[in-house]
């Protein structure tokens, strides 16, 4: 094992629902991803914008509703996000919705980094095919085989 502490791909994903609501059910599972080990929240970000475009951040620890259960992972705080990250949400938002920002280790991929290190391997290059993308393709593929 290398001397430095090894972790997996952190990404982060930006969700925004609509009705400027959230249910719950998206907190839910993501608690069920960590409490099952396989990811490692590190940064949660609840941004509201509404119908006039004013933005205003989501306490998550004074959330009843309006957090959608996030209130859970209250305290994923970091500091990786930060003002400038409040911004770019707010940007990326329609009015009247609701949008978490969540930053998240894979914590899964730990030992295939670890065993990859060891075997003196070093990622040059990563990236993310959106979930659409693939199921697009493999949906074209199905038509065009159920055609043949």
């Amino acid at each position: 094992m290398p001397d430095t502490e090894v972790h997996g791909p952190i990404d982060y994903v930006l969700l925004e629902f609509t009705g400027n609501k959230l249910t719950g059910r998206t907190a839910e599972e993501l608690v069920n991803l960590v409490e099952r080990g396989i990811v490692n929240v590190y940064d949660v970000m609840v941004v509201g914008k509404d119908v006039n475009d004013s933005i205003y951040m989501v306490d998550l620890a004074e959330s009843s509703g309006e957090g959608g259960g996030f209130a859970a992972l209250n305290g994923a705080r970091t500091g990786i996000l930060d003002e400038d990250d409040l911004r770019e949400v707010a940007g990326a938002m329609q009015p009247g919705t609701l949008a978490a920002l969540i930053v998240y280790e894979n914590t899964w991929a730990i030992p295939f980094v670890a065993a990859a290190l060891e075997s003196g391997g070093q990622m040059i290059a990563g990236g993310r095919i959106p979930a659409q993308d693939v199921m697009d393709v493999l949906d074209a593929m199905e038509a065009l085989e159920s055609t043949s």
